[in-house]
């Protein structure tokens, strides 16, 4: 009764004494945006309250008779108050609207939006499904996930909703370029993009020629461990170690490769190295 209490001093009603339950015959639940009626007893006019979340109606009925209230009077889902009132006596009681049980969208979540290829469990989906009056469905329903590269490699996963929700894992395919990743619960789809670049190089390897009093140090086509070229820009660092001394070089790949020339010393160590990925050492001896 304090639910019933409060609602009564929200609407400005001061609470008579209440009549038994069984002058007000309410629906066990209603579905969101249905048609639905209340009966009462009792004879001459009265006033009949219903408050929920977000929404309070207000209608004059006439005792004895049935209330019908037509589609979409209720939509949102949630615990309804209701309350009579008139002719000396009142009632209350509650009843459910529940959401409707055939989805109308999704909501759906993926990160993120840009990230290396060949990562296991890199790929992150979410999913929330509502039916036509935004109302979060319950009810667990299946969500079909599939990622796709521009290569056709595919994965996909089905999981069912838990509490309106389902998530799901994916990995980063092979290939860099733009897939897409796709939610669907029947006819409702969403799609999303995930941007997938190369990863770090692998497998970084160059060669030396002299020039003059000078080395001419080159890398062979930087690639990841999948084939995919390393963009250029990507810094690439040589490294010379002589008597003692050390001289150090970092150089932007372009168009795949990375050049630079450094003095020439006898016995001189030479190392590559990106990142922190480490290609094949050379001994100068000339």
């Amino acid at each position: 009764m304090r639910a019933v209490a409060a609602f009564l001093l929200m609407i400005g009603v001061a609470a008579p004494v209440c009549a038994q339950s069984s002058e007000l015959m309410l629906p066990a639940k209603v579905e969101a945006g249905a048609a639905f009626s209340i009966q009462s007893t009792g004879t001459g006019k009265g006033t009949l309250y219903i408050a929920g979340l977000g929404q309070v109606l207000k209608r004059d009925v006439q005792l004895g008779e049935t209330t019908w209230f037509p589609a979409g009077t209720l939509y949102n889902a949630g615990h309804y108050a209701v309350f009579l009132a008139g002719n000396g006596s009142a009632a209350s009681g509650a009843f459910d609207v529940v959401p409707v049980s055939q989805p109308a969208d999704l909501s759906f979540l993926a990160r993120p939006s840009r990230l290396a290829v060949g990562l296991h469990d890199g790929i992150t989906g979410a999913v929330f499904l509502f039916d036509a009056y935004k109302n979060l469905i319950p009810v667990s329903m299946p969500i079909e996930f599939r990622l796709t590269s521009p290569s056709s490699e595919t994965q996909s996963s089905t999981v069912v909703t838990h509490n309106g929700a389902a998530w799901t894992v994916m990995d980063s395919t092979a290939k860099q370029g733009t897939d897409k990743f796709v939610a669907s619960s029947g006819a409702i789809s969403s799609t999303r993009i995930i941007g997938q670049v190369p990863g770090d190089p692998c497998g970084l390897k160059m060669s030396a020629k002299p020039a003059g009093r000078q080395i001419q140090l080159q890398t062979d086509p930087v690639r990841d461990c999948s084939g995919n070229a390393v963009p250029d820009g990507t810094i690439v660092t040589f490294t010379e170690a002589y008597n003692g001394a050390q001289s150090t070089v970092d150089v932007p790949l372009k168009r795949g490769i990375a050049q630079v020339e450094m003095p020439a010393h006898a016995d001189a160590t030479i190392t590559v190295a990106s990142g922190v990925i480490l290609g094949n050492q050379i001994r100068w001896e000339k």
